[in-house]
């Protein structure tokens, strides 16, 4: 075979909805990380960027280690996944079922959805002063936010996808004289639940970003209290510190979903979710 040939045979490195190999996406994944960490360190030490304000990674992975080893961040860390978890099993308790009612019947999503839709666009950290008049300083105002600033969300999602399932089959279901939540159970559900896991999968990543803003409501443990502290004696790199433990622990949850879902659904043949 000619060169132009073997060039011409070559696979094209972009390929328009193919999944690359595991080991391309681990490469990549490694590339762009130490892309960005090597530009990060480059400009601190070429005093591109204020180290008060922004200390290289180096001391962050520095403050970080001494941080889990001598002052308990490892509680704080305990302490936030709980929150975390605890509230977005209670928002999917609520959602999942909610949303899978509003997508097949539509009498349901009639009441509903109007009442759903309104509170979509009613931004969560507007309720923390009302949420401490009326919960304390407790937990309960944490959790709170954090079920509120997902479960409106999950709620729609979860509705447009059961929507979604092919008429023909609930039809089909219907003529061979199944009853109504008999489908729902047989061929709703089964079709539906990938694409609602796929959905709690997103949704967690949000419960994540308000997190630091659910721990600033009186709250003295937890991540995004410890950052808060930091802010006061200008310790940026606990700070970012902070930011790094949380991108890790979301990245560790959205690895867990995927594999969960691959383990629930195998037959799915698109596992790039």
């Amino acid at each position: 075979m000619s060169n132009l040939s073997k060039r011409t045979a070559r696979t094209p490195i972009l390929q328009l909805r193919k999944p690359v190999s595991s080991k391309q996406s681990i490469l990549s994944a490694i590339f762009i990380w130490a892309l960005f960490f090597a530009v990060w360190e480059g400009m601190s030490l070429a005093g591109m960027v204020n180290d008060l304000l922004v200390p290289a990674p180096h001391v962050v992975l520095t403050t970080l280690v001494d941080m889990f080893a001598n002052r308990d961040l490892l509680s704080d860390v305990l302490i936030s996944i709980w929150r975390v978890v605890f509230s977005f099993g209670i928002a999917c308790a609520i959602a999942v079922p909610l949303g899978i009612a509003m997508g097949s019947f539509p009498a349901v999503e009639a009441v509903f959805n109007p009442f759903v839709s309104a509170w979509r666009y009613l931004p969560a950290p507007s309720f923390i002063p009302i949420l401490l008049m009326w919960f304390g300083t407790g937990e309960t105002p944490k959790l709170v936010l954090l079920v509120i600033g997902v479960i409106f969300f999950l709620i729609t999602i979860i509705m447009d996808h059961t929507r979604e399932v092919r008429g023909e089959l609930i039809e089909t279901g219907l003529t061979l004289g199944g009853k109504r939540w008999t489908i729902v159970r047989t061929i709703i559900l089964p079709a539906v639940l990938p694409h609602v896991m796929t959905a709690m999968r997103q949704m967690l990543a949000v419960t994540w970003t308000y997190l630091v803003i659910a721990e600033i409501v009186a709250s003295t443990t937890g991540i995004g209290a410890m950052m808060m502290r930091a802010r006061r004696f200008l310790h940026t790199d606990e700070i970012m510190a902070g930011i790094v433990v949380i991108g890790v622990l979301g990245l560790s949850f959205d690895i867990l979903f995927r594999k969960a879902h691959r383990w629930f659904f195998p037959y799915i043949q698109d596992r790039r979710h």
